[in-house]
Order: structure tokens, then sequence, then C-alpha cells
């Protein structure tokens, strides 16, 4: 069954991929009307001004509060909507500097590692050993340059532009959420003393979202499409690539993403952040469970 087309909710016969930013109708070109931030309809347009009475000299009742703007997913626009992204990218940057300095000792510390015997001792170590701390901390390490190049890079290009659409609190939640994703099913599927390290499982959620904001709004999918598949090509062609992590990221990310822009206005918030707590219970129970298994 094809989705149906959205069309101007002044002019029906119109398709559209932009809506108001202030009530989330969508409008056509003729229908918009250029604000600070983004566009808006002519009824929010004529709600928020103060007039007292109408070009036909009908009276026009007290003015309206203008709603503040917000974004697809119901996020508030911000001076500078690419900081939470900017703030990423330092601290990677900041943590493969620190690696840099400190040799393979942060990186045995922090890495993804199931269970490994730990260097210079016949202790076990890894996530099956309570340090599930190593699901997050990976995400944010790095160790060749061009493997950080290349995350930093995709992060810029692909992050920026997915945190002005979603807003700040909800882009941080879904690459976190991809990141760990990420970070889960490699720890259930990959080989448990495999070092695992990078960004790429976060970078595939905001892929993943990517396509899922794209198709909210109408654009054309055939870029995006081509780049996931490309990259899916990379994942599973070049050795020494952990396919488990970017596997794990894109389909987290992809869901929370759905959840985002696909929410009802009336029960925005309940429907994300439910949509956000499942994610993550499966991401819990993934872990736990593989825990059980190795430890059991």
């Amino acid at each position: 069954m094809e989705d149906q087309a959205v069309c101007c909710y002044r002019h029906p016969q119109r398709e559209t991929g932009i809506s108001c930013t202030r009530c989330e109708r969508p409008i056509c070109p003729e229908c918009m009307i250029s604000a600070s931030v983004g566009f808006h309809c002519p009824e929010c347009v004529r709600g928020g001004a103060s007039a007292s009475a109408s070009a036909s000299g009908e009276p026009s009742g007290p003015p309206r509060r203008a709603a503040e703007p917000r974004t697809i997913a119901g996020g508030a626009y911000t001076a500078d909507p690419r900081l939470v992204t900017k703030i990423l990218i330092g601290l990677n940057i900041a943590v493969w500097l620190a690696v840099l300095g400190t040799g393979d000792r942060l990186v045995d510390d922090f890495d993804l590692v199931g269970r490994a015997y730990n260097p210079g001792t016949a202790d076990i170590v890894g996530v099956a050993e309570g340090q599930w701390y190593r699901l997050l901390t990976v995400v944010f390490l790095h160790q060749e340059p061009m493997h950080i190049a290349f995350n930093m890079l995709s992060l810029w290009w692909i992050g920026a532009p997915l945190e002005a659409a979603l807003g700040r609190a909800r882009y941080l939640t879904l690459y976190l959420l991809s990141g760990l994703g990420g970070s889960a099913l490699s720890y259930l599927l990959a080989a448990q003393n495999q070092p695992s390290l990078g960004a790429s499982g976060a970078v595939f959620g905001l892929l993943g979202a990517t396509a899922v904001l794209m198709r909210r709004l109408n654009y054309d999918m055939r870029p995006v499409i081509a780049l996931l598949v490309l990259n899916l090509i990379f994942t599973f062609g070049w050795s020494g690539i952990a396919w488990q992590a970017h596997v794990g990221g894109l389909v987290v990310g992809t869901a929370v993403a759905y959840a985002m822009v696909h929410a009802p206005r009336e029960r925005r918030a309940l429907v994300q952040r439910g949509a956000c707590a499942v994610m993550l219970l499966a991401i819990v129970a993934t872990v736990w469970v593989r825990t059980l298994q190795l430890t059991g």
C-alpha cells in the first residue's frame, strides 16, 4: 500500500514537504511566510499579530500568543543548532589525543571487550565481569587517524543537519542510544576477546535517522539510500570492521527516529520517551542475557 501524499492544508491538490514551524500543518510555497526560523502558515502569522481590526473593518478579537516554533520532532530552535554535534566531535578528538599520549593503556581500559585476559595479569576483564561502562566509553574511543577522521567527518555531515531538525535533547538521546545499540549487538554476536572501538555504531544510527526524516518530509530518498548501501558494502566487504556495531546502531537509530518524527503531536512526549525507554530496556536485556550465557 502506497503512503498518502502530504498536501498543503489550504490547497489540497498541491503536494509539499514543508510544514509550518508553529502548528506543523503542511504548507505549499504560496502559503509559506518566511520567519526568523523556518516558515509559518498564514493563520499562525495572523494569530500572532497584534491588530485591533482586520482590513475589512471587522473586529479581530484579542491577539493570541504566538506558539513557540518547534522542530518536526518537537524540539526547541536554538541560536546554535549544531552545538551538540560540535561538543561530541570535541570529546572524540580529546579522547583520541589522550590515547596518543598514553598508548594502549587507555584503549585496554575502555574499549569494548566481552571477556579477555588483562594484559600482564591472569585476570579476566570485560563487560561480563561487570564493566558495563565499556558499552558507552567505546563510542568515544579511536586509535587510527583515518578511523577518527572518517567518523568525525561523517558525524558533522550527517549529525549537524539532524540536530537542527530534531533539537538538542532528542538528537543527543538518539546518538547515545545508537552507540549503545551497536555495542550491545557486538557484545552479543562478536568474539568476546576481540576488542572493538569507535563511533561508527552511533554514526550509522544517525544515518538511519536521516533516512527516516527525509522520508517523513517527502524528500528525494535516493541520495541517502545510496549512501547507506555504500556504507553497508564497506561494512560487510572490508575486513576488520565490526559489522555488528554498525547494524546495531542502524537498527536502534532508525527505530528511535521513527518514533520521534511520527509521534502524534498531542502525545508526542509520551510516545518519544516510551520508544527511547523500550530501546534502552532492549539494550540492557541483551547485555544481561549475554552476560548470563558467558558467566552462568
